[in-house]
């Protein structure tokens, strides 16, 4: 099949996939702009997984055959459309973000009420939107997020499919982000231009996870992008600034702040390298200093909310709640009595520990080649070890592994950005019930195991001159 037959069949699954989305959710508050195909809710799921796969194989087989980068941009934005245009798939959140987005344009603090108080404010409908099971805790995002949302729900608030669409947009920023400086910070690195767009932009997990559910991982996840980019092009505390913009939609990416602040100062003299530092701290609080003045809501967006909230969900494929699944059943068996969320919450902890530990010895390795390949695994390492690791939370780290030479042939991220996809269900349910958990811890015990020994068999010269590559300005 050549390049045009293969676009084709993922344009028709990602047309199929959302013809069949409204009658699949049968979302009774919101219906769609467009009418319910004429079959059972069950027929309808069945057409949006047929669609997933169709997009999935077309994706495969146009990664290996290779795509050029003009091509790809096109191809990826056909499939884009009608997942733009349909309803929230895989989650509800965007109705989330336009009740806190709401709240807070009404002059209320999202970080301390929640939708629950919308039922007060003239705003049921928006409220029975919202999951049950995210009605009564506080916002977890940035200022600036909530703020844009905020003007969104003028509209929104009143028309909740026109507030999706807005929402959709406005992510859909992060993805023409993503579309400038994925392919700019690949080139930096001398790796794959076409290769880094196309596993990024196209991919079923970005496509499936951030587009259609209108996820704001998109919008950090471009602007994080962006200001690594700059610092690749010799504008490191510019990238900082866009970097610390990022943090206000989503805090995880404040995390590149420190990256580039060490991996730059680390090629300026003693006091060349003080001057950078300070420019980077200075730069860095002045935006969140000015987004936080902005939205009024002081640093309360910086309080546990922002970790408690994501905590109340038990997935099985959090590696703490898959251990402590397991644990648990295992020492049942053996008589003894222990409660399996105590167990989580103390391997919650450990994960989290762990990760910092293991993401501040990662900051002290960083130099100017290695900082994108090492950033992206310490986001990937935050997403995976955090108290639920949704697949999208992935995206933070791959769209900036996805730009390094080596990591981007790895069959490993290609087979993440598929299964990542079909973890979750249309309706926003994790595919694996939560007793499946000792399946999926043996599944990551045979996935370090595997990139255990792949990484002893690299000859240290491999890895030397890895390390040692020159960067493009």
């Amino acid at each position: 099949m050549t390049l045009y037959g293969f676009a084709g069949l993922g344009l028709a699954g990602s047309v199929l996939a959302a013809v069949a989305a409204p009658r699949a959710l049968e979302d009774r508050h919101a219906g769609w702009w467009y009418g319910q195909i004429a079959i059972g809710r069950g027929s309808a799921t069945v057409l949006v997984w047929a669609g997933m796969v169709l997009l999935t194989v077309a994706w495969l087989a146009l990664l290996r055959l290779g795509i050029d980068r003009r091509a790809g941009l096109m191809v990826a934005g056909l499939w884009t459309l009608p997942l733009a245009l349909g309803p929230p798939l895989f989650s509800s959140d965007v109705y989330s973000y336009l009740a806190q987005g709401t709240i807070l344009h009404r002059g209320h603090d999202p970080y301390t009420q929640p939708p629950v108080i919308l039922a007060h404010l003239g705003d049921r409908h928006l409220l029975d939107a919202v999951s049950k099971f995210w009605r009564h805790t506080t916002a977890p995002y940035g200022p600036l997020f909530l703020e844009l949302v905020g003007l969104i729900s003028t509209v929104g608030a009143a028309h909740l499919v026109a507030g999706v669409l807005l929402c959709r947009a406005l992510d859909l920023v992060g993805l023409v982000l993503l579309a400038i400086w994925v392919p700019r910070v690949a080139e930096a690195l001398g790796a794959d231009e076409a290769r880094a767009a196309w596993l990024v932009l196209a991919s079923p997990l970005v496509l499936l996870g951030l587009v259609a559910p209108a996820h704001n991982d998109l919008l950090m996840a471009g602007l994080l992008a962006a200001g690594v980019g700059c610092a690749l092009r010799g504008r490191p505390v510019l990238g900082v600034a866009v970097c610390a913009l990022a943090a206000t939609i989503k805090l995880p990416a404040l995390v590149a702040v420190a990256f580039i602040m060490v991996a730059w100062g680390r090629t300026e003299s003693s006091a060349a390298r003080r001057g950078l530092v300070v420019q980077c701290l200075a730069v860095t609080v002045i935006v969140l200093g000015v987004v936080t003045l902005a939205s009024g809501v002081g640093l309360r967006w910086l309080s546990s909310s922002v970790f408690s909230t994501p905590a109340r969900v038990h997935l099985a494929i959090t590696p703490a709640t898959a251990l402590g699944e397991t644990a648990s059943l295992v020492l049942h068996g053996a008589g003894v009595g222990v409660s399996a969320h105590g167990l989580e919450g103390v391997l919650g902890v450990v994960a989290t520990v762990l990760a910092a530990v293991v993401g501040l010895w990662l900051l002290w390795r960083a130099d100017v080649p290695r900082v994108t390949a090492l950033l992206g695994a310490t986001l990937l390492l935050a997403a995976i070890c955090g108290p639920a690791a949704w697949p999208w939370y992935l995206s933070w780290g791959i769209v900036l592994v996805a730009a390094c030479p080596s990591p981007q042939r790895s069959p490993l991220l290609a087979g993440v950005l598929v299964v990542g996809a079909f973890l979750v269900k249309p309706d926003g349910i994790l595919a694996l019930p939560i007793t499946s958990s000792p399946v999926v811890l043996g599944v990551y015990l045979v996935g370090a195991v595997g990139v255990w020994m792949r990484l002893r068999r690299r000859a240290p010269g491999a890895r030397r001159s890895m390390s040692s590559a020159p960067v493009r300005s």
